[in-house]
């Protein structure tokens, strides 16, 4: 089994100069965000130029996600179709309407594709070439890469890069500068109102005992209470709040925040500020579940998740960033791969 190893890359058999390089790329969603941004972050990890290809699986096939087949209608040989060739080298797809594609995509390149499946498939290890799981997910084998955080954009380089371009309202801030992540209601986790208010009145208390200053954002499942409760917060007070209108300024609020306050029903989200080396503060409305639980509760043992409402942190740690890991175990396999020899 491929194992986790976040202090080191594995070696490889082989010298550099007879591993096989991938040239090309797919990343295979249904156009969903998170999914879509972390098979881009694997994609840059890797240093592969990609094309974004979108599924769009209509009724009845879509009922049948993940175990598919593909929609006809979509098939590669349908003008248009999100399989057509010429094909990759890598493809990867993450999402339940992706895994048919994907694994439609193996058969008509001929094996040509290497397959990279990003989350549990749900059909298991055959879905794809490589998959990869986080250490809360129960499926494990040969072909399985876990680690403790998801893949995303915001690589150490990504980061440094967005620093020397911090805009002036965000570099005018007083310290300490907050990035405050909202995530909202899920299918384990619930705002209520009393939620509501003990979340803002937390931020409220930080900032009236250290000065701090917020730079907010929301999502889509931002429960519009607790919008209007921080658009009050951030207009009687130091801050920026964005909600959804231009451009999504995380990376910059990430880049320059000295702390980060995050709400716990996106573990994505906090696997993104986890890759800062800044200490987080998480909060968590009513609801959870036993694998987020499991995924903070690893977080908090290494120091890095801290209670919220709570005093400020200033403790940093090293960064953690899984996505370059992800990416080299990647490479490794597809080298063996193409060398016809197991993925481990």
């Amino acid at each position: 089994m491929i194992q986790k190893d976040l202090n080191r890359k594995a070696a490889s058999p082989m010298s550099e100069f007879s591993r096989p390089e991938p040239s090309s790329c797919w990343v295979l969603t249904d156009g969903k965000a998170g999914d879509e941004a972390q098979c881009i972050g694997v994609a840059e990890a890797l240093g592969l130029p990609y094309s974004i290809h979108k599924v769009s699986p209509k009724p009845p096939f879509s009922w049948l996600m993940p175990w598919g087949p593909i929609d006809p209608r979509e098939a590669e040989t349908v003008p248009g179709s999100p399989i057509a060739p010429p094909y990759p080298d890598i493809a990867i797809a993450s999402g339940r309407r992706s895994i048919a594609y994907l694994k439609r995509l193996k058969k008509i390149s001929s094996g040509q594709t290497f397959t990279v499946c990003l989350k549990d498939p749900r059909t298991g290890i055959g879905a794809a070439d490589f998959i990869w799981v986080a250490e809360h997910d129960r499926l494990r084998g040969d072909n399985v890469f876990v680690t403790t955080t998801a893949p995303h954009r915001f690589s150490a380089a990504s980061l440094a890069s967005a620093w020397e371009r911090i805009p002036e309202e965000i570099r005018s801030l007083p310290h300490p500068k907050v990035a405050v992540l909202i995530g909202g209601d899920s299918r384990h986790h619930k705002f209520l109102t009393e939620d509501v208010e003990v979340f803002c009145r937390g931020l409220l208390t930080m900032q009236e005992e250290t000065g701090a200053s917020f730079m907010a954002t929301c999502s889509r499942r931002t429960p519009r209470a607790l919008k209007s409760r921080m658009e009050e917060i951030i207009s009687s007070g130091r801050g920026i709040f964005w909600n959804e209108r231009g451009e999504n300024p995380l990376k910059a609020y990430l880049a320059s925040a000295d702390a980060i306050v995050a709400t716990a029903d996106s573990t994505n989200m906090i696997g993104e500020a986890a890759a800062t080396g800044k200490p987080i503060h998480v909060f968590s409305p009513h609801g959870g579940h036993p694998k987020i639980d499991q995924f903070l509760g690893r977080l908090r043992q290494m120091g890095i998740l801290h209670p919220f409402p709570g005093p400020l942190k200033k403790t940093t740690y090293e960064p953690l960033d899984s996505t370059p890991l992800i990416a080299a175990k990647i490479r490794e396999a597809y080298a063996q791969h193409k060398f016809g020899r197991s993925v481990c």
